[in-house]
């Protein structure tokens, strides 16, 4: 199927937000080239995708229920379905991650994977900081890194429990 394309005017910037009829393949922030042109075009699943950011952003929503798939290495497919599995309003490490994706020692490799997450805020790269607790690269930019986190974490009130939030690691 082809890939198409809408525009979602978030809090963070104008999304990318891409599907080929069946799944979701990105979300990619504003300046942030990855891909050919897509044609754009509206979509039912576009469209619930928009919708479920809405719930996210508002924090309505703790989980994202859309059928997701990322084009990656078989490496980068482990990595961004670990990350899937980080709790809202919950971080980890590289080497966490790198464990988790059957790796341990691959931290450096892992972060590589995570940079080219093509489906930002849903696989949740944003969830990833140092070994030592601070906020490192992110492909959107740090600020949006920090925003994402903040918001996840003003809303974590409202789960009864966070550890049985989108998954648990």
């Amino acid at each position: 199927m082809t890939e198409t394309y809408i525009s979602y005017p978030s809090p963070l910037g104008e999304l990318t937000v891409a599907g080929d009829g069946k799944y979701i393949t990105r979300v990619v922030f504003p300046g942030i080239r990855r891909g050919s042109s897509l044609p754009r075009q509206n979509s039912p699943l576009l469209q619930e995708a928009c919708r479920q950011l809405d719930e996210y952003f508002a924090g309505r929503r703790f989980v994202f229920d859309l059928p997701l798939r990322a084009a990656g290495t078989p490496f980068q497919m482990r990595v961004w379905k670990a990350l899937e599995k980080v709790p809202y309003g919950k971080t980890c490490s590289y080497g966490q991650l790198a464990a988790w994706a059957g790796n341990p020692r691959a931290a450096r490799a892992v972060g590589g994977a995570v940079h080219v997450n093509p489906i930002a805020i849903l696989i949740p790269c944003h969830r990833v900081i140092g070994a030592d607790g601070t906020l490192t690269g992110y492909g959107g930019g740090l600020w949006r890194k920090e925003f994402l986190l903040q918001l996840e974490k003003s809303f974590l009130p409202r789960i009864k429990n966070p550890a049985e939030g989108p998954g648990s690691v």
